[in-house]
């Protein structure tokens, strides 16, 4: 049974990465999967919850990189050095059946990191923000998705891969942004008694 899944997961595999080839993906995936890409992003992302939000701006900041740790940690060291699957590019039976667009690099590929640390901060960002801004919640998984498809179109990552490193993301970004959530009502609750208190006392 495993083994069937492992063949379905190179088909599914050798049809993007070969089957959608062409000149714009050949460009474009490449940039949406490197990490530099998005710096900018991350960084208005934290300036804009520091000065929209003061105190819980921070904290915000704060669960930002407590997410991508606890994600980063589960993805790259707990599961991937337990499955310990090859990356595609560097399996010796497979490589040369693909088209790698970047460089194929170490580690191994069981699950994707990029897709699980997306992700999960895709879901962080629609728990903070769906009620300011409901597109978020479509808008954030649409971005990691892109993600996670150009890992697999570059020829680094299996579908498979991207799949449960999504899954582990969307795990991860939802409980962690569950904790987010009552953590913020405590700090606006006790803005709010320590407004009241003023008032009283003024």
């Amino acid at each position: 049974m495993l083994e069937q899944l492992i063949a379905v997961d190179k088909e599914f595999f050798l049809g993007i990465n070969q089957g959608m080839s062409n000149v714009v993906f050949d460009w474009l995936m490449p940039v949406l999967r490197n990490m530099f890409t998005w710096f900018p992003l991350y960084l208005f992302i934290i300036i804009f919850c520091v000065r929209n939000y003061r105190v819980r701006g921070v904290v915000m900041v704060a669960f930002f990189f407590i997410n991508f740790g606890i994600s980063d940690w589960l993805s790259s060291s707990v599961v991937k050095n337990s499955v310990q699957r090859l990356r595609p590019c560097n399996d010796i039976e497979f490589k040369e059946e693909i088209n790698l667009r970047v460089r194929c690099g170490g580690g191994y590929s069981f699950t994707s990191s990029h897709a699980a640390n997306h992700f999960a901060l895709a879901m962080l960002l629609s728990t903070m923000f769906y009620r300011r801004w409901k597109p978020v919640r479509w808008a954030a998984p649409m971005w990691a998705a892109s993600i996670g498809f150009a890992q697999i179109y570059v020829g680094v990552h299996y579908p498979g891969d991207v799949l449960f490193g999504s899954l582990l993301g969307i795990l991860v970004g939802l409980t962690v942004g569950s904790i987010y959530k009552k953590v913020d009502a405590w700090l606006v609750a006790r803005s709010e008694n320590a407004q009241a208190g003023g008032g009283l006392t003024s």
